[in-house]
């Protein structure tokens, strides 16, 4: 691999976008060459074009303040000239986003996608990289069919997945057969503040479009096998959630309750968790959490507001183990949606791929 990587955000503008932006601005592998957002943005500096829609607790990076906005359906071509690849979190339709990220795959510009419009494409890695780092090795089968040498689209999962797929996916083994789960999400999730959505103080909202549906369906990718020029999903384990909005700035949290066709000891689910680590742990990736999986026995943890920067915010905190009266047992785990869920897993995917050569 090459020690630096001209990259471009496409839709810089928006949380998940100004997010990137914060993570990139002292990456040890990645430089920010290029920035995009709408037409209406294009042509403004950064700092003029994000106005007071940014909501970072730091400031504007200076490497990216006074750089000129790009337009990211009109400057593929051009933005594909510049850079090695792109992270896009853009605020389109599902079928414009997936024309959209084809057109960069097709300039031979390889896309590391934060959007949900190609989660399902068959030969498109949707990937968490400590879990499954091996579905990357769809991506010559999709080059082939995309007729690229270099372009190709990666994903990451849904935010809310993150909380509690990572402290399921280890305990295989045993053979998860049944899971539900509540998740308790942020309101940055839906790419809002406290200040932008004045509505979600003292108050929960019990519906989140299509987060129930993504919630039981794309684990079913992530525990899927490479089968010819397709990634086959999984036919279990079974899921059922429901989603919940509710009065936290970031940090979604999972309720889990789950089943195993072989029961383990409780001694055993704490030891896998413990000792777990993936391949992003064995390549030292920049962004990947030292311990991946953080168990805390005490009766009130994990809590949002103390434990969802842990490991920068990319590791996953797990509590609350116990038998259940239905299921056999039940928990509870926190992510920080906006790194590990979003931006942050992004980065590390792109590391993952940086690393395994497919960058180059």
């Amino acid at each position: 691999m090459k020690k630096t990587y001209k990259v471009g955000v496409i839709g810089a503008t928006g949380m998940v976008g100004q997010r990137f932006l914060t993570l990139l601005s002292s990456h040890p592998w990645f430089q920010v060459e290029a920035i995009a957002a709408s037409p209406r943005s294009a042509g403004k500096p950064y700092h003029e074009a994000v106005g007071k829609k940014w909501c970072m607790d730091t400031d504007i990076p200076e490497n990216v303040r006074d750089m000129i906005v790009m337009d990211a359906t009109g400057d593929v071509e051009k933005i594909a000239s510049m850079v090695d690849f792109v992270f896009c979190a853009v605020d389109m339709k599902k079928d414009e986003i997936k024309a959209l990220e084809e057109r960069y795959a097709k300039a031979e510009c390889p896309v590391v996608s934060n959007n949900s419009a190609h989660r399902h494409t068959p030969d498109v890695p949707m990937v968490i990289p400590e879990l499954n780092a091996e579905h990357i090795q769809i991506i010559p089968a999709q080059r082939k069919r995309l007729g690229t040498k270099r372009g190709f689209i990666a994903v990451k999962s849904n935010c809310s997945l993150q909380s509690y797929v990572p402290a399921l996916y280890p305990l295989s083994p045993f053979g998860v057969q049944d899971v539900l789960v509540c998740t308790y999400q942020a309101i940055s999730g839906a790419g809002k503040t406290f200040e932008t959505w004045p509505e979600m103080v003292d108050n929960v909202i019990p519906y989140i479009g299509g987060e129930e549906e993504k919630s039981e369906q794309e684990p079913l990718k992530i525990w899927g096998k490479i089968e010819g020029d397709v990634i086959k999903p999984a036919t279990s384990p079974n899921f059922t959630a429901q989603c919940l909005r509710v009065p936290v700035s970031n940090g979604h949290m999972g309720a889990v309750f789950v089943r195993f066709q072989n029961k383990p000891s409780k001694e055993e689910i704490l030891s896998v968790w413990k000792n777990f680590k993936g391949r992003a742990q064995e390549l030292e990736l920049p962004s990947a959490p030292k311990q991946f999986l953080h168990y805390f026995e005490e009766n009130d943890m994990p809590q949002t507001r103390l434990n969802r920067m842990l490991e920068n915010g990319m590791a996953i905190s797990i509590g609350r183990l116990r038998e259940d009266t239905q299921y056999d047992y039940k928990f509870v785990c926190l992510s920080h949606n906006t790194l590990r869920g979003a931006a942050g897993g992004a980065v590390l995917l792109a590391e993952l791929l940086c690393a395994e050569g497919y960058m180059d």
